[in-house]
């Protein structure tokens, strides 16, 4: 028996590793690229070639990852920035209610286990995130950051 939810409009390259209890929908993944065990990647995200994408982790739409990028386990993305369940009327949000915030992590980068990316942010290439990290601002190409809030570390 099979746990994975692939629906039709996802876009999957060439050679593409899809682990069980993964939820992926109006998304994109490029060749060679490894998806972990309970993943959910939402419409509208891009995932580049040769990315692995660990367990428990949660890539929202407005996200796009470039070619050869590590995310760790349970890297949970946010694409709002006043999340609320509710319209100023008292009913349910709707699509029609916020707008996506676009996240971008360029080629190489890795990000730690546990860490939270909030939208808007660009993590450069090469750019090491730390375990348990909050990246509320952009990460420049080639540092480490880490901590709460995600702050330069190391420069290559």
């Amino acid at each position: 028996m099979e746990f994975k939810k692939i629906a039709p409009d996802v876009k999957l390259g060439k050679d593409v590793k899809i682990f069980e209890f993964t939820n992926l929908y109006g998304c994109e993944i490029g060749d060679n690229s490894k998806v972990g065990a309970f993943v959910e990647i939402q419409k509208n995200a891009k995932i580049g070639k040769n990315v692995k994408v660990s367990s428990h982790t949660f890539i929202c739409e407005g996200v796009t990852i470039e070619d050869d990028v590590f995310i760790g386990h349970n890297v949970s993305f946010i694409n709002d920035k006043y999340p609320r369940a509710t319209n100023e009327g008292g009913g349910l949000q709707t699509e029609e209610d916020w707008k996506v915030v676009p996240t971008f992590v360029k080629r190489g980068a890795s990000i730690g286990t546990s860490s939270t990316i909030l939208c808007g942010v660009t993590i450069g290439e090469r750019a090491i995130v730390g375990a348990g990290s909050v990246v509320t601002k952009d990460v420049p190409a080639g540092v480490v950051v880490a901590g709460v809030p995600a702050r330069v570390m190391k420069k290559k």
